[in-house]
């Protein structure tokens, strides 16, 4: 046996290590490669709802900092420090934007999102918006690239103000931000 003693992740360990590597801005995630120490029992509900141990985390602060460094590999997701990786459940989008801005019209407008643990993501060619609809009922869940590859799922009040503000071009109905068209739905399928 090597002495080395094994460690079950936990959510303690992992606010020690964050704060341990408190930096200026967010971490860089992508850049830390640590071994992977088994799934943690913790949930991020469709809703953005955080759960540890079935219980919601209540402080924002703490969900904030766990988004902090989390990561998205292939389908799965992670909470990443320097020296552990922690699997956890999303049940669809780490992230819910739940406001929005526009500035501006047609092609020249501008379209900036803030989600529930304040990050803030201008919808463009970095930050793309996208629309699934579900096969059996139609209804749409639009989503906004925020980081690296996390998505935030666009709250339904927000995307009926977008509605309000959508265009036609090239046969769809969708939105113009950042210069780019973003399809929500072919223009024929509306009524």
């Amino acid at each position: 046996m090597s002495g080395q003693k094994t460690v079950t992740p936990s959510a303690d360990s992992l606010v020690a290590s964050i704060k341990a590597t408190k930096t200026r801005g967010l971490p860089p995630v992508e850049q830390w490669d640590p071994p992977f120490c088994g799934d943690l029992d913790m949930q991020i509900k469709r809703d953005g709802t955080w759960f540890y141990q079935g219980t919601p985390i209540g402080r924002p602060g703490l969900v904030k900092l766990f988004s902090s460094i989390l990561k998205k590999e292939g389908d799965k997701y992670f909470l990443v420090t320097p020296v552990e990786k922690v699997g956890l459940t999303v049940e669809d989008a780490p992230f819910v934007a739940v406001d929005f801005d526009a500035d501006g019209a047609g092609e020249d407008q501008i379209l900036t999102f803030v989600t529930h643990v304040d990050d803030v993501a201008v919808a463009g060619p970095d930050h793309p918006i996208r629309v699934e609809r579900d096969p059996e009922t139609g209804e749409p869940s639009p989503y906004i690239l925020v980081r690296r590859n996390l998505e935030a799922l666009i709250d339904r009040k927000s995307f009926y103000r977008l509605v309000d503000l959508g265009a036609h071009h090239d046969g769809w109905f969708g939105l113009w931000s950042g210069g780019t068209f973003f399809p929500v739905i072919p223009s024929g399928d509306l009524p």
